[in-house]
C-alpha cells in the first residue's frame, strides 16, 4: 500500500495532513474526491450494464439453440479450426546409427544436434539445401 493511500484511508493520518490547509482548500479536495467517486460509480455501472447485456445475449443464443435442437458440440464440430502451421526443418543430420534428425532451428537445440556441434561442426554444415 502506498503512503498516499495509507494517508487517504486513515482518518487520523488524513486529519494530520490537512491540518495546515484552510477550510476552502479542504472543501476543494472534498469536491474533487466526490467528483472522482461519482465518475468511478458511473464507470462501474456502465461496466455492469455491459456485462448484463452480454449475459442476456448469451442466454438468448442458448435458448435459440435449445429451441432448434442444436448442442454446443454440434457447433464445435462444424467450425473449421485452422491447423497450426508446421515449421519446416532447416537443418538435417544423420547420426552414427544412420538415423536422420531434422530441426527447424527454433527452440532448444536437440541432443543429436548439440552433439554434432560439439564435434566441431556448424549449423551451416547441416543446412538443408533444396
Amino acid at each position: 500500500m502506498s503512503d498516499f493511500l495509507k494517508t487517504l484511508t486513515r482518518k487520523n493520518s488524513l486529519r494530520k495532513q490537512c491540518a495546515e490547509l484552510s477550510v476552502a482548500e479542504v472543501e476543494k479536495v472534498l469536491a474533487d474526491l466526490t467528483e472522482i467517486v461519482e465518475d468511478k460509480r458511473a464507470e462501474e455501472e456502465a461496466k455492469a450494464a455491459a456485462e448484463q447485456a452480454k449475459f442476456e445475449k448469451i442466454n438468448a443464443i442458448r435458448q435459440t439453440m435449445q429451441d432448434a435442437g442444436i448442442d454446443i458440440d454440434d457447433l464445435m464440430g462444424s467450425v473449421d479450426v485452422a491447423p497450426k502451421k508446421k515449421v519446416q526443418p532447416k537443418y538435417r543430420i544423420v547420426d552414427a546409427d544412420g538415423e536422420t534428425h531434422e530441426w527447424s532451428g527454433r527452440g532448444r537445440t536437440p541432443v543429436a544436434f548439440q552433439q554434432y556441434f560439439e564435434g566441431g561442426k556448424t549449423k551451416e554444415d547441416c543446412l538443408i539445401k533444396d
